[in-house]
């Protein structure tokens, strides 16, 4: 008989995985924008996320400022960026031109969407146009793999969109989970949630996609609700209905104070609500504020690995030089 692999003699390990932390950001439409989105850049950093993403407009349509901001959060911050990028509307080649491109700039993380479908479009989609993100996955991986010796230090780590409630276009929600598992077998190495408003809803996704056979792990996105305009637009943009009690309570709230308070808690029930489920982190909507995302992380008390200060890339290149120098 053959002697046991290290692997199967060694203990099982009792430690487990740190709940994993990240925020998202969209680039700022103006100067004005910018100032504020990089006070809110500076009070995040300070408690050492994960990774932060960066949404990528319809089409492609804000491609150079995200671009931009991608590098600075490279090049000026300790940061890891999440590059969003969408599918719909492109073909296989100018896509493989922005992956190639967001590589270049040192990119290895990416949100692969679908991306919404134009309202005043053409009824066919582009020739060559990629129409689904299982698709773009593939594609994501065919680039990767032309530049392996390139990523010897840093594979591509590809995200995906998952439905806690089903998807304003998809049939049911067993048909979402289908789709989930089909991006899980394109390549796909996680999922993020849309927002979602009940607690058991997370709960329930995880549940169908394990069923279902998918094994990636399913990251809860959450939203600090804290105003009624924000949770009602929320409602309008992703087909899902609010919670009643959260629209009453902050229709009644006497000012924005009390309004904000009531949402942070409804955020932090949420989000504690997904941690009980088993949720390997929380991944925070911030609007580009970082006041009541901040608010939200105090109070879930959430335990973060201990990193020593890492100098922005910049700084660590100039010293490099001066080293070899």
């Amino acid at each position: 008989m053959s002697p046991p692999s290290l692997l199967q003699a060694s203990a099982p390990s009792t430690q487990s995985a740190p709940i994993a932390l990240s925020y998202e950001l969209f680039p700022p439409k103006n100067q004005a924008a910018e100032a504020s989105l990089w006070n809110t850049i500076r009070e995040l950093e300070s408690t050492n996320p994960d990774y932060v993403s960066v949404t990528y407009g319809a089409n492609g349509s804000n491609r150079d400022t995200a671009v931009e901001l991608l590098n600075r959060l490279l090049t000026e911050t300790s940061l890891l960026p999440l590059a969003h990028l969408t599918c719909v509307g492109n073909t296989a080649d100018e896509l493989a031109e922005i992956i190639s491109e967001l590589l270049d700039h040192g990119v290895r993380g990416i949100l692969a969407l679908r991306g919404d479908l134009p309202k005043d479009g053409p009824a066919q989609p582009r020739p060559g146009s990629l129409i689904f993100a299982s698709d773009l996955i593939q594609l994501i991986r065919r680039v990767e793999q032309r530049r392996s010796a390139l990523l010897c230090a840093g594979k591509v780590a590809i995200g995906v969109a998952a439905y806690p409630s089903q998807h304003p276009e998809s049939p049911s929600v067993e048909h979402d989970v289908e789709v989930l598992l089909a991006k899980q077998n394109s390549g796909a190495d996680f999922a993020i949630t849309q927002v979602f408003f009940h607690a058991d809803q997370y709960k329930d996704l995880v549940v169908r996609a394990q069923r279902a056979g998918v094994t990636i792990p399913i990251i809860p996105g959450v939203m600090p609700l804290t105003t009624l305009r924000r949770v009602q637009r929320l409602g309008d943009m992703t087909g899902v209905p609010p919670s009643t009690s959260l629209l009453d309570a902050l229709g009644r709230a006497d000012d924005a104070a009390e309004s904000r308070r009531i949402g942070v808690a409804a955020t932090v029930d949420l989000a504690r609500a997904a941690l009980d489920a088993g949720a390997p982190g929380i991944h925070l909507y911030t609007f580009n504020e970082h006041a009541a995302a901040l608010e939200v992380l105090d109070k879930l008390q959430l335990l973060r690995p201990g990193r020593p200060p890492v100098a922005p890339r910049a700084a660590r290149t100039d010293s490099a030089r001066l080293v070899r120098a």
